[in-house]
């Protein structure tokens, strides 16, 4: 019988330890994975609400929890364009209130005059217009869940307005919400010459980073973000995510690699006859050592393949929900499930570790007699 086939009739003897070893361990990965999928899809949004802006980096409120709900005035404005590099200063403010059946419904306030440095391409309709307080664009998403079309008119915050546009930004906060007039916004949010955001265009020739730097050291109180792969670094709320995912980890491992290690003492055990038996004839404490670290990773890996299922189950259900729906739409990077593997080769190894120790350090003699 082939060596693999062995370790996998080994743990088919006891079929219900086994499924419930699988089972337990690949509740751990599938944590693990859906919280890595989770995060990587709220960094994934709030890259696509900074990509939004045709700018060369945004800037936002230093310790912010959530850098795409921070809070900037009109004066952090003005020292920007104190520096002569910056060419110009595009200032957003977000909100969110019940539209519809949505309760999370995003709306974005922007000057009308700046629209030119958004990516938001147009697919039926205009932009909004200077001076119209009661016009709004919708996203194509949030068009679909409201049934709404060009020249009808929507409720925000119990103000009507009038649908002048339907863009299609790509970022799943921004099409599921809207734009209004910055002013606008400010009026029913109360926030009078506030932002949630700065978008900056330098002048040509201008070394950005450079600048972005000398921004956050003159202005502690500023977070400069040039290179969106970072957005992790000046974001709390996905710093806070990143250390609960390593914390998880940590205790997935940890956890499992005890139930693996108690199957895999009671599966010894039950077989140290067997393995005298072996011994007697003439398998080698390597041989020996091998079959039961097999064991252990083949039981992990199944673990691995039935979590990470479980995982993409599990996170297209949670994404379901009006809180979560609103803000993320799931992303599966490779990057999540290798992280679920492993977890489940970790768990292997640490759970394997003293089982097949026991196993190896019998003599032919005394398991033989074993009873």
């Amino acid at each position: 019988m082939p060596f693999i086939l062995l370790i996998f009739s080994n743990l088919l003897r006891q079929k219900i330890r086994t499924g419930l070893t699988v089972l337990g361990i690949s509740i751990g990965i599938t944590t693990v994975v859906a919280l890595g999928v989770i995060t990587h899809s709220a960094r994934a949004s709030t890259e696509e609400i900074l990509r939004a802006g045709t700018s060369d980096f945004s800037v936002g409120r230093a310790g912010s929890a959530d850098l795409t709900f921070s809070t900037l005035t009109g004066d952090d404005a003005e020292k920007l364009l104190a520096y002569p590099q910056i060419e110009h200063v595009s200032g957003v403010l977000m909100a969110i209130s019940r539209v519809g059946s949505n309760p999370f419904f995003v709306q974005v306030g922007i000057d009308p005059a700046d629209l030119t440095y958004f990516e938001m391409p147009l697919v039926d309709g205009r932009k909004l217009a200077a001076g119209a307080g009661d016009e709004i664009m919708l996203g194509n998403e949030a068009a679909d869940n409201l049934d709404a079309a060009v020249g009808e008119s929507v409720e925000v915050r119990e103000q009507s307005f009038t649908v002048v546009g339907i863009y299609h930004s790509g970022a799943v906060m921004l099409d599921g919400g809207a734009v209004l007039p910055l002013a606008t916004v400010r009026e029913y949010e109360r926030k009078a010459g506030l932002y949630t955001l700065l978008y900056v265009r330098v002048r040509p020739g201008t070394d950005v980073e450079v600048l972005a730097a000398r921004i956050e050291e003159e202005h502690p109180d500023l977070a400069t973000l040039v290179d969106l792969s970072d957005v992790g670094e000046v974001d709390q709320g996905l710093e806070i995510l990143d250390a609960i995912n390593l914390g998880i980890t940590i205790l997935a491992i940890f956890i499992g690699g005890i139930a693996v290690m108690n199957t895999m003492v009671m599966a010894v055990f039950e077989r140290t006859r067997e393995f005298g038996i072996l011994r007697a004839l003439g398998w080698r404490t390597r041989r020996i050592l091998q079959m039961v670290l097999g064991e252990s990773i083949l039981l992990c890996l199944m673990a691995a393949a039935l979590g990470s299922l479980l995982a993409v189950i599990l996170t297209k259900l949670v994404v379901l929900l009006p809180a979560i729906q609103a803000f993320i739409s799931p992303e599966y990077t490779p990057d999540a499930f290798l992280r679920g593997l492993a977890v489940g080769i970790g768990v292997a190894i640490l759970g394997a570790l003293y089982p097949a120790y026991r196993a190896a350090s019998f003599s032919p003699a005394q398991a033989i007699r074993y009873e």
